[in-house]
Order: structure tokens, then sequence, then C-alpha cells
């Protein structure tokens, strides 16, 4: 009975521990992200980048991050004095018996002073 105990036990903490390395990356990624965002957001504000360039690097910095992100899913808006971002994207994760799609929301508004 121990033995089944003990075995059933070193198997919940396997797959955990599978579980954890399945998800925590795109999550570490995503946090990544919006940090890259949050910069171009910020740094657009006070430079002469268009929209489709302020795309272009994002979708860029999603490609570093191994990101399934598109350039299309990037919505960037230049106002007169403040740069919006937002991205919608997910990310697909196989798990054994339970595929999952992790759905992530980032955005980021700067306006100049």
């Amino acid at each position: 009975m121990k033995t089944l105990r003990a075995l059933v036990g070193v198997a919940v903490v396997v797959a955990v521990v599978f579980v954890g390395f399945k998800i925590i990356p795109p999550y570490f990624h995503a946090y990544q992200f919006e940090d890259v965002v949050a910069e171009e957001a910020r740094l657009g504000t006070y430079s002469t980048k268009s929209e489709s360039d302020i795309r272009e690097i994002v979708a860029k910095r999603a490609a570093d991050l191994d990101l399934p992100i598109q350039p299309d899913q990037i919505v960037v808006q230049r106002g007169s004095n403040s740069v919006d971002i937002t991205v919608d994207y997910s990310v697909h994760v196989d798990l054994p018996g339970y595929p999952l799609d992790l759905k992530f929301h980032t955005a980021s508004r700067n306006r100049g002073m």
C-alpha cells in the first residue's frame, strides 16, 4: 500500500513538472512581450515612426520571442501626442489528451508630455 502511494505521488509530481514545462514558457514570453510593447509605445510617442514602422518592429520582436503573432494582429494607433499598441494572440500547447489554447491580450498606451 505504501509503495502504491509512493508511485502515485511520484506520478503526480512528474505530471505537474511536465505541465509546468509546457505552460510556463508561453507565460514568460508573454511577460517579455508586454515589456516590448510598452517600450515601443514609449519610444514611438517621441519619434517620427509611422504606425506601420512600429507594427513591423513589434512583429519582429514577437518573432524573436517565438510568439505566433502576425503583423495584422498588431493594432497601432498614433494620435497627435500618443501611441496605442494592442495585440491579441493565442499560443497552442499540446498536453497529452488535453490540447490547450492560451489566449493573451497585450496593450500599452503612452501619452507624451
